[in-house]
């Protein structure tokens, strides 16, 4: 008995990996309307594509989801911290600029 060997896998494995390694997006809008007023709007939008080139392209919202990592926490708790500094730092400048603004009109 001979053995055959299947081409159809190889070509699937060929396109996967070209897929995978370019990356493909398939974009659609559904809009839903009646007489000429829109109802509803769906945006689709779908990349397929590996990590590496998705981190390339940069989309890498998996990292900062807290649900699906847990560095996410960490870098979250960074940016409220800075977040909060910034706050401060403008407040300081906005007392600053009312109390000059004072300053100038008792002159």
């Amino acid at each position: 008995m001979v053995a055959q060997q299947s081409t159809q896998s190889s070509t699937i494995v060929d396109v996967l990996e070209k897929v995978l390694d370019k990356g493909v997006v398939i974009a659609g809008d559904i809009r839903v309307g009646i007489a000429d007023i829109e109802l509803l709007t769906i945006k689709i939008r779908l990349i397929v594509a590996s990590v590496d080139k998705a981190k390339e392209i940069g989309m890498d919202w998996w990292e900062t989801d807290p649900y699906l990592s847990s560095k996410a926490s960490e870098h979250n708790k960074a940016l409220e911290a800075e977040n909060e500094q910034l706050k401060l730092r403008l407040d300081a400048l906005e007392e600053k600029m009312e109390t000059k603004q004072v300053a100038d009109t008792e002159k």
